[in-house]
């Protein structure tokens, strides 16, 4: 039976589903609130420019925004993958 997550959460079974496997409680309220929205992305965002086309001191600085520990002796890829995965 689902629990009550608050009024954050919008849809407590798929948000228990979510996290029984193994989803950050971010990621499955996220989710779980976009499902009970009818699933369909909002019409804002979608407009930032792709990590493969930023160049290393654009990388750099939004992994300093993040706060990415080690982002210093990391090298383009390994940001790109260190931002996708924060």
């Amino acid at each position: 039976m689902a629990k009550n997550h608050g009024a954050s959460v919008k849809d407590d079974k798929t948000y228990e589903a979510l996290r029984d496997s193994g989803a950050s409680k971010e990621k499955a309220a996220r989710i779980a609130n976009a499902k009970a929205g009818g699933g369909r992305p909002s019409k804002k965002g979608g407009h930032a420019a792709r990590y493969e086309d930023q160049t290393k001191d654009q990388l750099m600085k939004k992994a300093a925004d993040i706060g990415i520990d080690g982002r210093s002796k990391m090298s383009r890829g390994e940001l790109i993958d260190a931002l996708r995965h924060h």
